[in-house]
């Protein structure tokens, strides 16, 4: 839905409504539900409001998918993007990250919500906290069943060396 900024009245606007954006590596499983309210002080306008739907991801430990919940809570601000200096480079502070910028008048909800499912993602998604994963030797899903399989850690700075006396070893 794309709302016309000099459209929106003094009261401000509430909005519910529901979306199912196209993202690139997502698979939503259920529409996106969207309560909003869009209140205008001259051309900034004020997006407040949750977001919420299902998404189905695939746990990075064990590999299963397995559908999330996602309930974000959004509060943004909008200006016109003649407002940007496009030649000036500007460091935005923490307080300026709810900063958006809108086109020709125009916002579009989907963009809302698309970055809200984006943002809400874990960048390690894990099915449940206590997620054994698998085994490295033999691939068997750890928990399901333990499979027995002696893994030999080795301290990650060590393991440079590890090949290092498998190559000398090698060439004699």
């Amino acid at each position: 839905m794309k709302i016309e900024v000099f459209e929106i009245p003094e009261e401000g606007l509430n909005i519910e409504l529901e979306e199912t954006p196209k993202i690139d590596g997502v698979k939503i499983t259920q529409p996106f539900k969207a309560v909003l309210r869009i209140e205008k002080n001259g051309q900034e306008v004020f997006v407040k409001g949750v977001i919420s739907g299902e998404v189905e991801l695939q746990c990075s430990r064990c590999l299963k998918d397995y559908k999330m919940p996602i309930r974000s809570l959004t509060e943004l601000s909008y200006h016109p993007i003649e407002e940007l200096n496009k030649e000036e480079l500007v460091e935005l502070k923490r307080d300026e990250m709810e900063v958006d910028f809108y086109r020709e008048g125009l916002i579009d909800t989907e963009d809302i919500i698309r970055d809200q499912i984006l943002l809400s993602i874990p960048m390690k998604p894990l099915c449940s906290e206590d997620c054994k994963g698998i085994c490295p030797v033999c691939g068997t899903d750890l928990n399901e069943i333990n499979c027995g399989c002696i893994v030999k850690e080795i301290d990650p700075r060590m393991a440079v060396l590890q090949s290092l006396l498998r190559r000398m070893k090698k060439n004699g």
